[in-house]
């Protein structure tokens, strides 16, 4: 099902803040928000909630270190005990070394993973930019065009009362 965007470009970081604090005054749902660098205030005007990302890490290092500790009690106590200078066979001091850098190398990679498949960042994925270098110097706030429950022209007024440079109608599938 297509859907029906609303893409406002600005030539600076001010105008974009403006215009997304009267759009959500006025009831109006932004979709996404594209900067050439991070603006606190405008993540904060548009309603971009806490993201999922820390859990992932926390549960993929919490299962690197079970399977460290798995796997060094399983050969030190239960396939091949060796008795070395007298220690006990589950000594846990020796498997501390093994179990931080397992717990870094999971936590790392299920993040990296997590993010990539999040971002939908695969191998040969050709970019596709809302408007013409919003990665450079141009700012641009994505609207979706819901059914008829927002007033197009309204919305218009609203953009070009605030600094909007350009004001495009897109379809994306």
């Amino acid at each position: 099902m297509p859907k029906h965007f609303l893409v406002a470009t600005f030539s600076d970081a001010d105008a974009v803040v403006r215009a997304s604090r009267s759009l959500r005054d006025a009831n109006c749902r932004i979709y996404d928000a594209y900067t050439p660098y991070p603006i606190e205030e405008l993540e904060h005007e548009i309603g971009v909630r806490q993201s999922r990302l820390p859990w992932i890490t926390l549960w993929a290092g919490a299962g690197g270190a079970l399977s460290a500790l798995l796997l060094q009690f399983y050969t030190a106590v239960l396939d091949w005990p060796l008795n070395v200078g007298g220690k006990p066979a589950n000594s846990t001091l020796a498997f501390i070394p093994i179990t931080f850098e397992l717990t870094v190398l999971f936590a790392g990679l299920a993040t990296v993973a997590a993010l990539l498949l999040r971002v939908r960042l695969f191998p040969g994925k050709q970019p596709r930019l809302v408007a013409e270098g919003v990665t450079n110097n141009r700012f641009a706030l994505l609207l979706l065009q819901q059914d008829d429950s927002d007033d197009p022209q309204a919305v218009r007024r609203i953009l070009k009362h605030n600094g909007a440079a350009e004001i495009d109608e897109r379809t994306v599938r």
